[in-house]
């Protein structure tokens, strides 16, 4: 049996769910192996306790679930079909106490659920998935480690075309081109290209705004590979820089080589954020770094656990999460310098590699 089912048999006899119905594309394929996005129709790895699990898929997607799932038992429903009746036929034993991710249910289908399956209790198994997450195979930090080779090649065939009057939206179009010509499924999340005095906008938007001699220019940039997310951001110089900028420019690099060196099994998710936000606060810029400082990887490029000042959770070999502090000067600039990184057993793998020293381009 996959240990991982092993460990969901265990919680289920724990707490007593009979029927656990996983529904989040994401957690099949976590679960299974079999990756798809089914749209509006329904996909589910259904686990009844004691009983070999199923897969419930569109019909249209039987030939590749057959083909990857770890699940011998693939089982599909037609666009004519009610799943949640497909669903109910199939199960193994009877329904008893149900578990699901509350936050991947939606009101319409926990009633077509009801509706078919007429359980009385329900219990949310959205936290035990993302505990189980949160500590990487060695074969999942690997399929992170490519994603983030696979960014950086894109990042570093991209800074070429970087030049003075060229738009940031020029170079996203660049970006999102070449993330599928290195052979990834697509971006993790929109692309950011800011430069200018944008920079200083956490969350800027990419727009017609061009690149300009003493710009910063700064990439926030990540992709899917074999299911798994990568998210970098590097910040470059365009031209010359003024010293104000080149000095935040040195406490962000200070901060984030601060944080990864922090990084060990056993101490907290605070104290790493704390390692960062001192540098940063001795050097007077305390106020502009205004957000945490990262957050988990994996499957998700946003997922649990939120790397900030008041997680007290302790690192645990296996965890991966980004280190991105950041400085953003409203009316002058920002610069944001993130890394991937990967928790070992006595200390930290930097899974992301460009240079961090400051670069003009």
């Amino acid at each position: 049996m996959n240990s991982k089912w092993t460990i969901l048999e265990q919680k289920m006899r724990e707490v007593g769910i009979q029927t656990l119905i996983i529904t989040d594309p994401k957690h099949v394929y976590y679960l299974t192996g079999f990756l798809s996005n089914p749209h509006e129709r329904f996909l589910g790895a259904v686990f009844s306790m004691g009983k070999q699990p199923f897969l419930l898929v569109p019909e249209l997607d039987e030939e590749n679930a057959r083909a990857s799932a770890d699940i011998a038992e693939v089982v599909t429903h037609s666009d004519t079909d009610n799943p949640y009746e497909v669903l109910k036929k199939n199960l193994k034993s009877s329904v008893g106490t149900i578990g699901f991710e509350k936050d991947h249910m939606s009101v319409a289908r926990f009633e077509q659920l009801q509706d078919s399956l007429s359980f009385a209790r329900y219990l949310d198994v959205g936290p035990w998935l993302r505990q189980l997450r949160n500590r990487k195979s060695p074969e999942e930090i690997e399929k992170i480690r490519h994603a983030a080779n696979l960014i950086e090649q894109v990042l570093q065939d991209t800074l070429p075309r970087a030049a003075i009057g060229v738009t940031e939206n020029e170079l996203v179009a660049e970006i999102e081109y070449l993330i599928r010509k290195v052979g990834a499924e697509g971006p993790a999340f929109d692309s950011m290209v800011l430069t200018g005095k944008k920079t200083a906008l956490p969350h800027g938007v990419p727009g017609s705004q061009a690149i300009a001699s003493g710009d910063l220019l700064m990439f926030d940039i990540g992709l899917y590979a074999g299911g798994y997310a990568s998210d970098i951001t590097r910040t470059y110089a365009v031209g010359h820089l003024d010293e104000p900028l080149q000095r935040i420019y040195n406490t962000v690099r200070a901060a984030n080589e601060a944080a990864i060196q922090a990084i060990k099994p056993g101490v907290s998710y605070a104290s790493i954020d704390k390692a960062a936000r001192d540098v940063i606060a001795d050097a007077g810029y305390g106020p502009y770094f205004i957000h945490r400082l990262g957050h988990g990887l994996g499957i998700d490029v946003h997922e649990f656990p939120s790397v900030h000042g008041e997680n007290e959770l302790l690192l645990e070999e296996g965890n991966v999460f980004t280190v991105e502090p950041g400085i953003y000067v409203p009316g002058l600039g920002g610069v944001r310098i993130e890394d991937d990184v990967a928790v070992t057993a006595s200390g930290v793998e930097v899974l992301t590699t460009l240079p961090k020293e400051l670069t003009y381009l």
